[in-house]
């Protein structure tokens, strides 16, 4: 195998920028581990990288995707932990958008034996983020309320199970009734975010002990404002600024950061409740903190993720556009 297809962008700023192009496929360095890919994760974060609203996006050409599933072909000789023929699953900083991937094998994990390639792709990098913000930011308890924002989504969904599997009480918000009913369908308590959630959360009398969020602007400061005394607010998106089908719409995006919550430190002092964020793709650089939180979360028993939306590898763009419309319920997927 010399070469690869991948999905390549020669520069951030438009997903139209986005195509599928084959390229020479490097040599094996001693200290990685050659994957065959069989399935891709798509993530917010892509959408955001391509059309140059992540702050983690590359500069100049670059291959998107941050997850991806597959079968070791080919192991550099430093390499002890895999084997050919290994069924893995994997996170990236980028690069997944690819028919084959050279990674260090501390970024691979062992596919469980009755997953499928499709849930492999979906699992590590949003059930890490549901982690992350539950229990090292969070510091969920047993019996805490958690109200989780666009909870039918692949971060959401995750979240709402491992609070379940944590002894919390998660209650999602999402938005549609057909989202209300597949949450009711495995257990979950549920509500249809309404245009003033600010009125909606006073009409139910709620208040958290916990939040996520990823959508920003009204949404995010009524649900700072539902929060019980020591509660937290953790932030990792903001979909509110999520792009029309190509390109940004920079005077409306410039409207909606500067209309932003912003919170005083001096208020959360008062009120004893606080605010944090966080971008998981730092830990691309922590491999030992990375390690720690894969094992602890791997250790939660919780169903495997939730797959509602699988393209071929050649349909990227229809796949990322699926994922943009803000009506998927899972993970959405690219399969070889």
């Amino acid at each position: 195998m010399s070469s690869r297809q991948v999905w390549r962008t020669p520069k951030a700023g438009a997903i139209q920028r986005l195509v599928q192009i084959e390229e020479p496929l490097a040599e094996l360095k001693s200290d990685e581990v050659q994957v065959e890919v069989k399935a891709v994760g798509l993530n917010f974060a892509d959408i955001f990288a391509l059309t140059g609203l992540y702050s983690a996006t590359p500069e100049g050409s670059f291959i998107p995707g941050l997850e991806y599933s597959g079968i070791v072909t080919k192991v550099g000789g430093e390499c002890q932990k895999f084997k050919l023929g290994d069924r893995v699953m994997a996170v990236s900083r980028f690069g997944g958008y690819a028919s084959v991937v050279q990674s260090k094998e501390a970024y691979l994990v062992l596919l469980p034996r009755d997953w499928s390639f499709s849930q492999g792709a979906a699992y590590l990098t949003q059930t890490l983020t549901a982690w992350y913000a539950l229990n090292d930011l969070g510091n969920i308890k047993a019996g805490q309320d958690v109200l989780i924002q666009s909870a039918a989504g692949g971060v959401g969904l995750q979240a709402m199970k491992l609070v379940k599997a944590l002894a919390g009480n998660p209650i999602g918000t999402v938005s549609s009734q057909k989202k209300v009913d597949f949450l009711a369908g495995l257990g979950f308590e549920s509500w249809i975010r309404e245009p003033s959630f600010k009125a909606q959360l006073a009409n139910k009398k709620k208040t958290f002990d916990l939040v996520l969020d990823a959508i920003g602007g009204e949404v995010q400061q009524a649900s700072f404002n539902a929060l019980n005394p020591m509660g937290r607010l953790i932030v990792f998106g903001a979909a509110e600024f999520t792009p029309g089908k190509n390109r940004p719409n920079y005077l409306t995006a410039a409207w909606k950061f500067l209309r932003r919550p912003k919170y005083d430190v001096m208020d959360m002092i008062s009120d004893n409740r606080s605010v944090m964020a966080f971008n998981l793709i730092w830990l691309w650089d922590q491999l030992g903190i990375m390690q720690e939180l894969l094992k602890d979360m791997m250790a939660v028993e919780i169903t495997p993720p939730y797959v509602g939306h699988q393209f071929t590898f050649d349909q990227a763009h229809e796949a990322i556009d699926c994922l943009r419309s803000g009506k998927t319920i899972g993970k959405v997927v690219l399969t070889r």
